[in-house]
C-alpha cells in the first residue's frame, strides 16, 4: 500500500499527523467513530489533518482527541510516510509523532469510540484484521469489537518511523539509565513482533529466529555498557525466553528452541517489571525519608523525580548539570509541587556548606558490586563535599542497577558540548564518573533502604542472567 515513487510524490496529497502516545510501554489506540469521514471502526493512533504546520497541529489534536496536552512531552518525529489507499481513491503523507504521557486518564471526544493502551505490536496484526495470538492479555476479550479488528491503513510502518531502535538508546543522553532499559526491552519486543508476524507469510526457522533476536540483543548491550541495568533487563529478558517451558508452543517446530513468542512474551513482562521496580524504588524513597528536609539532587533521574514528587520535601536545590543542563528541566519539573532552588554545577560544594542542605539525594547509572556509584558526572564532586559537611548521600535506583562487574566502562560526550572554538585545545566531556562507596550512606531501592554488604549479593542473583549469552 505504501509508495514512495516519483509519479506519487507527484500527486495531490492529504498531509494528516499520526502521534503515539506512550506510557509504561504501551501506546495509545483510539477506535475511530461514525463521526469520522474515513476509517470509521478502525483503530489508529491520535490523527487529523495537517493545516498548516505539522508540529503545531498535533499537539492540538492531542488535546482534541485525548485531553492529555499537558502530560505529554515529545519524543521524536519520524520520516513523512505516504500511502496510497486505492479503495478510497485517496493518497495520504503521514507526519508521524512518538510523545512520552505521564497519565492514562483519557477523554474522549466525537471522533472515537473506544480506546486502548497496548503494545505497538498488537498493530502488526490487526493491519489484517486478525486478532493477535500472543497479546490477548493486551488486548482483553471483554473489548467491544474486538473480534474483526482492524488499523489504519500501514499504522505500524508510521509506527516505526518513531519506535525506539539502537541508535536512539546509544544517541539519547537526556534520559536516565531506567528509562533507556525500557526502550531497548521495547526494541527486543518489536522485532519479535515482526519475526512472529512474518512467520506466515516465510514459515519458521526457530535457530535461525533465535540467532537474530540475540544479535540484537548483543548490540543492545553493546549501545550503553556503562549502564548495568540496560544490561540486566535484556538479559533478563532473553535469559527467561531461552528457558521458558514449550519455548515454541506452536505444532512443527523443533522443542526447546527460542524464538520469537517466546522472546516477545518474555519482553512484555520485562517492561511491566522494570516500569514496576523503578515505580517501587520511588515509593519506597518517598515514604522513608522526611518530609520537612532539605534535599540537594542533579542530573535527571526519573525514579529520583518520582521519589521527589511522592516525598515533597522542605526545599530542593537543583545543580543544573552541564553540559546539557538536563537539571533545569528537573527544576521545571518540580517547582509547581515543591520550592526548589536551581544553582550552577560549579556551585555545589558552597550551597552544601552555606543552605542546611539535610541530604543530597541522587540516581545511579549503575551500582557496583562493591558499593561504588556510577551516575552523570557531578556526583562525585557533590558526594565527596557531602561528606566534607557530614551530609548523607542517599542513592535510589532499582536493583536492577547494580552491576554484575567490577570494571566500568565510562563513557564521554561530545567534545563540541563544552567547547566548538577553533584554539588548539584538547577537549575532556565526561558523560559519568563514579562516586565511592564510603561516600553513600544507603541506597533506598524496590526491595527497601540496602546497605553496602547486600549489594554483592544482588550482583550475585544477576549473574544467573548471562546464561544465555553462554549457551
Amino acid at each position: 500500500m505504501t509508495d514512495s515513487s516519483p509519479e506519487h510524490e507527484e500527486r495531490d496529497a492529504s498531509h494528516v499527523v499520526t502521534a503515539f502516545l506512550r506510557n509504561r510501554g504501551e501506546v495509545l489506540l483510539l477506535c475511530r467513530s461514525d463521526a469520522v469521514g474515513t476509517y470509521a471502526g478502525q483503530w489508529g493512533g491520535v490523527s487529523g489533518f495537517a493545516e498548516g504546520d505539522p508540529d503545531r497541529q498535533v499537539r492540538v489534536e492531542i488535546a482534541e482527541e485525548t485531553g492529555l496536552e499537558d502530560r505529554v512531552s515529545l519524543v521524536r518525529s519520524g520520516r513523512e510516510l505516504r500511502v496510497t489507499d486505492e479503495q478510497l481513491e485517496r493518497e495520504w503523507v503521514v507526519h508521524p509523532y512518538l510523545f512520552e504521557c505521564e497519565s492514562r486518564a483519557v477523554e474522549l471526544s466525537e471522533e472515537h469510540d473506544a480506546f486502548e493502551w497496548v503494545s505497538p505490536t498488537v498493530a502488526i496484526d490487526l493491519e489484517d484484521g486478525s486478532v493477535p495470538t500472543s497479546s490477548a492479555s493486551t488486548f482483553p476479550d471483554d473489548v467491544p469489537g474486538i473480534d474483526g479488528r482492524e488499523t489504519v491503513p500501514d499504522l505500524w510502518d508510521a509506527y516505526e518511523r518513531v519506535a525506539p531502535s539502537i541508535r536512539s538508546v546509544a544517541a539519547d543522553d537526556e534520559h536516565g539509565a531506567a528509562f533507556l532499559s525500557i526502550r531497548a526491552l521495547e526494541v527486543l519486543r518489536d522485532r519479535a513482533g515482526v519475526l512472529l508476524d512474518e512467520r506466515d507469510d516465510d514459515g519458521v526457522d526457530p535457530d535461525a529466529e533465535w540467532d537474530e533476536l540475540a544479535g540484537l540483543a548483543e548490540r543492545l548491550l553493546e549501545a550503553r555498557p556503562s549502564m548495568a541495568v540496560l544490561r540486566n533487563r535484556v538479559n533478563r529478558a532473553m535469559e527467561n525466553a531461552s528457558t521458558a517451558d514449550d519455548v515454541e508452543g506452536s505444532a512443527g517446530t523443533a522443542p526447546d528452541v527460542p524464538g520469537a513468542p517466546a522472546l516477545l512474551e518474555s519482553a512484555l513482562a520485562g517492561i511491566d517489571r522494570a516500569v514496576d521496580a523503578d515505580r517501587a524504588a520511588a515509593a519506597t524513597a518517598g515514604e522513608y525519608f522526611d518530609s520537612d528536609e532539605r534535599v540537594l539532587t542533579l542530573s535527571r533521574s526519573g525514579t529520583v523525580r518520582s521519589a521527589l514528587e511522592a516525598w515533597s520535601p522542605a526545599r530542593v536545590f537543583v545543580a543544573e548539570s552541564r553540559p546539557a543542563r538536563e537539571g533545569v528541566a528537573v527544576a521545571e519539573e518540580l517547582a509547581g509541587g515543591m520550592p526548589v532552588a536551581l544553582f550552577t554545577d560549579a556551585a555545589a560544594a558552597s550551597v552544601l556548606s552555606r543552605e542546611a542542605v539535610d541530604r543530597v539525594v541522587v540516581g545511579a547509572d549503575t551500582i557496583r558490586p562493591d558499593g561504588a556509584v556510577v551516575n552523570k558526572t557531578g556526583t562525585r564532586s557533590v558526594a565527596l563535599a557531602a561528606a566534607r559537611e557530614g551530609i548523607p548521600v542517599s542513592v535510589v535506583a532499582a536493583t536492577d542497577k547494580v552491576s554484575t562487574r567490577p570494571e566500568i566502562n565510562l563513557e564521554s560526550g561530545s567534545r563540541t558540548a563544552v567547547y566548538d572554538g577553533e584554539a588548539s585545545i584538547d577537549v575532556l566531556n565526561p558523560t559519568f564518573d563514579v562516586t565511592p562507596a564510603d561516600c553513600v550512606d544507603e541506597y533506598v531501592t524496590e526491595r527497601g533502604p540496602l546497605e553496602r554488604a547486600d549489594i554483592d549479593s544482588i550482583a550475585k542473583e544477576l549473574r544467573e542472567l548471562v546464561a544465555w549469552l553462554e549457551a
